[in-house]
């Protein structure tokens, strides 16, 4: 009896043992998260994000507008031959620059030299009985008034002084001719300008004096140079509004200024001015004929060259500007990003102006003083803080616009709503 209380005593014990281990272990394990085991604190904010801000500047400016068109000589001559006979010299250089009276062709002048000497003596010959005749009829004269001639002798005698002094003019008259013929023996340049290659050589005989004549080259003038352009007729009333601003009564008075180029030149280095305006509106196009004339001494410009012409549509104006990059658009809505009070950013819808290069002129809706975000703009969130970091315009940019506002012949005008107003801005994108 004894030993089995104390087998049943032992099993109690070792019982009671595991069920106090179990216990503090999970005692342990309940405080195991606030001691060793503890979360780390929460990081702190993100700093607001940086951005590039520019302050907008104030201009002068002139809106151009931009059309293709095409180069023009003034004066187009095709040389030909005055008389026929054999070209014996071309003493120019082909596709060089030759000025008006310049000697291209030298026809043998020889046949022509023998028929002048030959009128000459024609004339001689025809004064010597003109004189003769003339001399008989103031005898005659002299003597019908005493009755020693009949009247019939008296006219006959009045009659073959007349003939002879007609003889005589015609005489000269075929003198002049020769001696003209003489004289266009040189075939020289009608005009100055640029010329052609030779089509007829040295040693061929040419015919001349006719429509039918071969033309031995061609000249084109190059100094000055026109350029045709076809403009919208809303833009020609405003070049004519620009005139009557002036009080000039057409464009051409007004002189427009215009500028060219050509080809992959840089800018637009060619300067000239609109001398002429077609007097009707194509109806099938809606477009107007302009010219431009540009001065080109150095011949550098050449007949049938396409070229960018630039044109003002507006006077001088006032403009608030700032990169063009800074626009944003959301459907038909244009708006800037700002940065205003305590670096808060804001949007602002905005009315679109010109643009001038990379610079584009805002018309309402901002202030001189106002900071624009023209990078960073997608972590810019507006009624979240950013950190602006200021950037001036670039000054090549507004180089570049100050030079085309120097133009001169532009009227002056005030405000940047009128000249935006002429036309849509979405025109001069």
């Amino acid at each position: 009896m004894p030993a089995f209380r104390m087998k049943t005593g032992n099993r109690i014990n070792r019982a009671v043992w595991y069920a106090l281990q179990t216990i503090v272990i999970a005692i342990a394990i309940a405080a195991a998260p606030l001691t060793g085991c503890s979360r780390p604190p929460a990081p702190p904010p993100p700093p607001p994000p940086a951005v590039t801000v520019t302050l907008p500047v104030e201009r002068t400016v002139v809106r151009w507008n931009d059309y293709s068109g095409y180069l023009s000589s003034p004066q187009t001559a095709n040389v030909k031959a005055r008389v026929s006979g054999l070209i014996i010299a071309a003493p120019f250089k082909e596709g060089a620059l030759v000025h008006q009276g310049e000697l291209l062709f030298k026809i043998d002048p020889r046949p022509f030299q023998a028929d002048l000497d030959n009128k000459r003596a024609a004339v001689a010959q025809a004064k010597a009985t003109a004189d003769q005749a003339k001399l008989h009829f103031q005898r005659y004269a002299a003597l019908i008034g005493a009755k020693v001639v009949s009247a019939e002798t008296y006219d006959e005698a009045k009659a073959e002084a007349e003939e002879a002094q007609a003889s005589l003019s015609a005489a000269e008259a075929a003198l002049e001719t020769a001696r003209l013929n003489l004289r266009w023996t040189d075939v020289r340049a009608p005009i100055s300008g640029r010329i052609s290659k030779i089509n007829v050589t040295v040693g061929n005989l040419v015919s001349g004096g006719s429509e039918q004549a071969m033309t031995l080259t061609t000249i084109v003038s190059v100094d000055p140079m026109y350029c045709y352009i076809n403009v919208p007729e809303s833009t020609a009333l405003r070049y004519q509004e620009m005139a009557l601003a002036e009080n000039q009564a057409s464009v051409a008075g007004a002189r427009v200024p215009c500028l060219v180029r050509v080809d992959d030149e840089s800018g637009f280095p060619h300067r000239g001015v609109i001398d002429f305006i077609d007097n009707q509106v194509d109806v099938n196009t809606g477009t107007v004929q302009m010219r431009c004339v540009l001065p080109n001494p150095a011949g550098f410009l050449t007949p049938g060259l396409f070229a960018l012409t630039r044109i003002p549509v507006s006077g001088r104006y006032q403009a608030l500007l700032i990169p063009d990059a800074a626009v944003n658009s959301d459907q038909n809505e244009r708006y800037l990003l700002i940065v205003g009070a305590n670096n808060v950013v804001q949007r602002r819808k905005v009315t679109l102006g010109a643009l001038f290069g990379d610079l584009r002129a805002i018309s309402t809706g901002l202030k001189p003083d106002e900071r624009v975000i023209v990078n960073g703009m997608q972590f810019a969130m507006p009624g979240r803080k950013v950190n602006p970091h200021e950037v001036p315009i670039s000054s090549e940019s507004l180089a570049a616009i100050a030079a085309e506002a120097e133009s001169q012949g532009l009227p002056q005008t005030h405000g940047a709503a009128a000249p935006n107003a002429q036309m849509p801005a979405e025109a001069h994108q």
